[in-house]
């Protein structure tokens, strides 16, 4: 290839596929190199197989629930894991192909193959050589596995097996309480397997609002799940017979067992940088300065060495495709020399659970910590007209804001379609509405998004 590029792009999830579209709009000659299928963990391996899967078990779980609806169900009702495998894989090539269109569209060049740094403006794939003005890192991250005994062991699984089996197992116990493996527990519950999470910090989801922690818990546990806080993994053994998986744990200094099917570990996401740079790079490239696996990149997400720039997991900090989309789009401005056309403030965390989790800005305890007086405002959610309709399970909507002006300073959300409502809150604090702003709004009715004015005015 002797084509010259402004821009070349490592890795083709959100950040570097929305870098190259923010790229393509300023005139940059731009590439992707993927090794694999393009969108990256996100599309092929993440955030979508995980929702639609989660999303076939809640419709399982609110059939087998209908009786009360005045649906009539029959006892066979069950799951075909073989057939929502092959629902999940034709979303997955929907979208793939929409993409790969978006690419062309954009008159991006998307070439599969390994992309190794040689120096600050040659990337190799392959036996070709490319020529470019700037270099983007956007490889992502891969499933993190801690340093348990056993942790090799048969059908001791991450996510990314997770995702493609073709059978439900009678029992999971999950290591991790974090988003990953309560998404998890959410699905695999929902599809009648026994689900047990063994979680290390105090309490599930741990990061979140503490009231999010143990409503979400509650909620689980009526479901079946049975979640084990302040709680270590010392060894996983099989069976004699290879049918079940043994995880030996000390739970505040009692040792106890819990066994499964399967044991899937979710224990975070580490930075995928393999391949990046090789004996063939440069000095500066093999200097690239790194911490603890990720990155080092200044406020415009440029590395150590001029023009390589980094984004999205490989760089750590927030793990999320959002957020490595609005970084990437950021890095490209800085290449242009343009301000950054994305504010990195307030950014929203989604937990696709049922109901679901969405938070934005600070928590009460937050600001607790921080020494900031504000108002904390809170609206149960079984007051409201479409989540009692609906059945949804217990929920609210809690308001942050600043106890002298009133300005919104976060939002925490625990009902359904809490992920598509937090926006609203993201835009409040960026805007800086206050409480009264946001009461004046009118909200339809019955809608869930009236609980968020409700919030506001109480």
């Amino acid at each position: 290839m002797d084509k010259k590029y402004d821009l070349i792009i490592i890795g083709s999830g959100p950040g570097g596929t929305d870098a190259a579209e923010e790229a393509a709009a300023r005139g940059l000659k731009t590439a992707i190199i993927e090794k694999s299928t393009i969108g990256g963990t996100c599309l092929n391996r993440g955030c979508i197989p995980t929702k639609t899967i989660l999303h076939s078990a809640e419709l399982l779980r609110e059939v087998k629930e209908s009786a009360g609806n005045g649906i009539i169900c029959g006892t066979e009702l069950d799951i075909d894991a073989a057939a929502l495998q092959n629902h999940k894989n034709d979303i997955l090539e929907k979208l793939r192909s929409g993409l790969t269109f978006s690419m062309q569209h954009c008159g991006v060049d998307v070439i599969e193959g390994i992309g190794s740094i040689v120096d600050s403006t040659h990337v190799r794939v392959g036996e070709d050589i490319l020529e470019t003005g700037n270099i983007l890192i956007a490889t992502g991250s891969v499933p993190g596995k801690p340093p348990i005994k056993g942790s090799d062991l048969p059908g001791v699984v991450t996510s990314d097996e997770m995702l493609s089996l073709s059978h439900v197992p009678e029992s999971l116990v999950i290591i991790g309480g974090g988003v990953i493996g309560i998404e998890f527990a959410a699905i695999y519950s929902s599809l009648g397997c026994k689900v047990t999470v063994i979680e290390f910090l105090k309490r599930a989801l741990c990061n979140l609002d503490k009231e999010i922690s143990r409503s979400i818990s509650m909620v689980l546990g009526k479901r079946g799940v049975d979640i084990h806080t302040n709680s270590k993994v010392e060894e996983i053994t099989l069976s004699e017979d290879g049918s079940v998986l043994s995880c030996r744990y000390d739970e505040k200094g009692k040792e106890c067992t819990a066994e499964g099917e399967i044991v899937l570990v979710a224990a975070g996401r580490v930075p995928y940088t393999d391949g990046l740079i090789t004996d063939e790079s440069a000095a500066e490239v093999k200097a690239i300065e790194m911490q603890k696996g990720c990155i080092v990149v200044d406020e415009n997400y440029q590395t150590s060495v001029p023009g390589i720039y980094a984004i999205g997991d490989a760089i750590g900090g927030i793990q999320l495709a959002h957020v490595a989309s609005a970084e990437g789009r950021n890095a490209v401005a800085h290449m242009a020399g343009s301000e950054a056309p994305v504010r990195m403030n307030e950014v929203p965390s989604c937990v696709y659970t049922d109901p679901e989790i969405a938070c934005v800005g600070i928590t009460a305890d937050d600001a607790k910590e921080a020494g900031l007086k504000v108002i904390a405002r809170k609206y149960p959610m079984s007051s409201n007209g479409k989540s009692v309709l609906t059945q949804q399970e217990r929920g609210f909507i809690k308001v942050i804001a600043d106890a002298e002006t009133e300005k919104i300073l976060g939002a925490q959300m625990m009902c359904a379609r809490a992920t598509d409502m937090i926006s609203q809150f993201s835009q409040a604090i960026a805007s800086e509405l206050t409480l009264e702003d946001m009461s004046k709004f009118i909200y339809p009715h019955p809608t869930f998004c009236e609980g968020i004015g409700k919030a506001a005015s109480k």
